[in-house]
């Protein structure tokens, strides 16, 4: 879904906007809410398919639903607020709509093909409800999940989820640390004791939390679909599984291959342990990947992007107080790897040791030069399986 931010700004035409979305995402567009006028003179928002006007308040001390609402667009209120040619313009749009996009499809929108629009000021919240009501009816209610085990199913009664996401610091004046649990099936109460499968022992959270942009508060239940926040100390990890006493190893939770691939030094050494809390820290959730070569015991990280040394380097010195430094390395692939044939595993890893490092679950992977060099391994170690992702470890 879809929401154009700021038509209370100038900028450019919403058939402009659409196109350049289509364009650029690759995707169709089907405008659900269209805007009546922009910059200095929007009005408000007409709902494409309820066929009702909602008005905005550019001074923004009145909510919408405090504002003229009406489905009839010769009313004589109506007119007087937006003006006739505003209205008129609306009515021109609306005809050129539906030959320009798509109309709303459940079954399109649900494959990741259209894209339902909705235009407003985030400011105001204006024009937002309109969207969260629309994602009520029209998004898809909680899957099965595939385990290991078993497949789980939603509407069972006993409960099941995983993390998905960690957060350190994400209040920098507490310290505490963030893990986002999806409730896969039963229900989550809060103090309710609940079992780790990967640690083998039970837990209880007191202060389980949702989240609404800036603003978090205290769920006391949540059901198949939802996402809470626990606040951790280190017990748990992406992929982690919590249920009522079954173990679970929930499956598709992909680790991707690296692409920029960087040693990482302490710039400071009177704070090797703050570099090394926030490396773990930071890797735990998922920033980036850390993996470790045993020759010289050197510290090295993947990320998909140059951004994200950026962000590791900036969080490393605000949030722990620790300095570094990164040094470009010769490789250019990184893929986990394994064999049934031990014979010939043992022997592409005596050969390939400067080559070979350990991520943070002690799995092996194989640092490739160039495209030539992994596929040159693979040519002379062909019971060697070389994958460019692994699921999380549970």
């Amino acid at each position: 879904m879809v929401f154009i931010n700021k038509m209370d700004r100038e900028g450019k035409d919403p058939f402009d906007l659409l196109s350049e979305l289509e364009e650029e995402l690759k995707i169709a567009t089907c405008p659900f809410t269209w805007p009546i006028g922009e910059g200095s003179r929007f009005k408000g928002v007409y709902h494409l398919y309820r066929k009702d006007v909602r008005l905005y308040d550019p001074q923004k001390t009145l909510k919408s639903t405090e504002l003229l609402n009406t489905k009839d667009l010769n009313n004589t209120e109506l007119r007087r607020i937006v003006g006739q040619d505003l209205i008129n313009k609306l009515k021109e749009d609306m005809e050129l709509i539906p030959g320009l996009f798509e109309s709303f499809n459940l079954s399109l929108y649900r494959e990741a093909y259209l894209a339902p629009v909705f235009f407003g000021s985030a400011l105001n919240s204006f024009g937002v409800p309109e969207l969260f009501d629309s994602f009520v009816e029209i998004a898809p209610g909680p899957a099965a999940l595939k385990t290991a085990e078993r497949l789980v199913q939603p509407e069972e009664e006993k409960f099941s989820g995983f993390v998905f996401k960690i957060h350190a610091n994400l209040d920098p004046n507490h310290r505490n640390r963030m893990a986002f649990l999806r409730i896969s099936s039963g229900r989550f109460e809060r103090n309710k004791i609940y079992y780790h499968c990967r640690l083998d022992k039970n837990m209880r959270f007191s202060a389980p939390a949702t989240f609404m942009a800036n603003n978090k508060s205290t769920v006391d239940e949540a059901y198949p679909g939802d996402v809470i926040g626990l606040y951790d100390n280190g017990n748990l990890k992406i992929g982690d599984a919590l249920t009522e006493g079954e173990i679970l190893t929930f499956k598709g939770i992909p680790n991707f291959a690296p692409e920029i691939l960087k040693e990482v030094i302490n710039a400071d050494p009177m704070k090797a342990k703050q570099f090394e809390k926030g490396l773990r820290q930071l890797t735990d959730e998922g920033l980036a990947q850390l993996f470790v070569q045993e020759q010289g015991k050197r510290k090295i990280i993947g990320t998909v992007g140059e951004l994200q040394f950026d962000v590791i380097q900036f969080r490393l010195e605000k949030e722990y107080g620790a300095k570094c430094r990164f040094q470009l390395l010769p490789y250019a692939k990184a893929c986990w790897f394994g064999s049934d044939n031990r014979a010939q595993l043992e022997e592409f890893i005596k050969r390939k040791a400067a080559h070979i490092v350990f991520d943070k679950n002690n799995r092996a992977v194989f640092m490739a030069e160039s495209d030539w060099m992994l596929n040159n391994s693979r040519e002379t170690f062909p019971d060697i399986r070389f994958t460019m992702s692994s699921e999380f470890n549970i």
